[in-house]
């Protein structure tokens, strides 16, 4: 049970090597669309390890999920603004934040996606989809510079990757509404 420990920790150390962060950084989409993402995957592998060794302490604060699926919500719609991508550029203490609040969403997800069931899990899904549908449309409809330290040109690709994340979304729901899940039980 100590591989996905191993994984979390490798990635994580991977990830704030300076050159592989300042290159991270330097392109909106990467920082935004990977690093971000990562830093959550290095949580949901630290977070793999860390429930199966204290699961008391989760089933005690967040027994139901709810309350880690709030507060996952909350970090990552903070971390979509355009100004926290400055905020993370310019100041040291929001890049010290962004490498500890997003590994905290992945350990949350680790431990909250299973408690909250099916229907909270469209809610949260479809809630994203609109998430990612907006700052598309945001990051692409702008008519001025949203985040001082990127390109506009940088913000426009952001907001196409958005909108592909979008339509890769409404891919896959589309596809697990008209497939016949009888056939993939049998």
């Amino acid at each position: 049970m100590r591989k996905p420990l191993y994984i979390g920790a490798l990635l994580y150390l991977i990830l704030i090597i300076p050159p592989i962060r300042s290159y991270m950084e330097s392109i909106m989409i990467i920082h935004m669309l990977i690093q971000l993402p990562l830093l959550m995957v290095v949580g949901w592998f630290l977070g793999k390890y860390i429930v199966y060794k204290a699961p008391k302490v989760f089933h005690a604060i967040n027994e139901n999920g709810v309350p880690g699926m709030i507060l996952i919500v909350a970090i990552t719609m903070y971390w979509m603004l355009p100004r926290t991508l400055d905020e993370a550029l310019t100041l040291p203490q929001y890049e010290v934040f962004k490498f500890i609040s997003l590994p905290l969403v992945g350990l949350l997800l680790a431990d909250s996606w299973a408690k909250i069931r099916d229907v909270g899990q469209i809610f949260i899904y479809l809630n994203y989809l609109s998430m990612f549908a907006l700052m598309g449309w945001l990051y692409l409809d702008s008519p001025i510079q949203l985040c001082n330290n990127y390109l506009i040109t940088q913000q426009k690709t952001l907001g196409w990757g958005f909108i592909f994340i979008t339509a890769s979304m409404i891919v896959y729901v589309l596809q697990y509404v008209f497939i016949d899940r009888r056939r993939i039980e049998e």
